[in-house]
């Protein structure tokens, strides 16, 4: 667990955050924060950007597969569209992306497959890979 202060930790996960989802769809999020929603973006950045995403005992290409998975699930489109841009940032190929989403369809249902290949493909064009 790190055990820095809060400040550094947040600073850390911003940068995690900026790295993995692009900075430019970050700084948008972050120039949006406002008195309502500034301790959501503090709680994002610190805990799930630096105190998961950098814990050592997983690589950036499995968490984001984790992510494509559990998105997939959950049929959460516009955050897995966001992740499959993360997944592309961290390394991974559209068949290692292919393979996560062929996984999820038997495990998670068809429809959840349908719509995430949908996006995937979406993703694809719009970065032309």
């Amino acid at each position: 667990m790190d055990r820095r202060n809060l400040e550094d930790r947040a600073k850390d996960g911003l940068e995690t955050r900026r790295e993995v989802l692009g900075a430019e769809y970050v700084d948008q999020a972050m120039a949006v924060v406002d008195e309502f929603n500034r301790e959501f973006a503090e709680l994002l950045n610190t805990y799930c950007w630096n105190d998961i995403w950098n814990r050592p005992g997983l690589d950036r290409k499995t968490r984001s597969m984790l992510n494509l998975a559990m998105l997939t699930a959950l049929n959460r489109g516009p955050e897995l569209k966001l992740h499959v841009n993360g997944a592309l940032n961290n390394g991974l190929s559209k068949e290692q992306i292919r393979e996560v989403f062929l996984q999820a369809a038997i495990y998670c249902g068809v429809p959840a497959a349908v719509e995430a290949f949908r996006t995937a493909r979406e993703v694809f064009k719009e970065r032309g890979v």
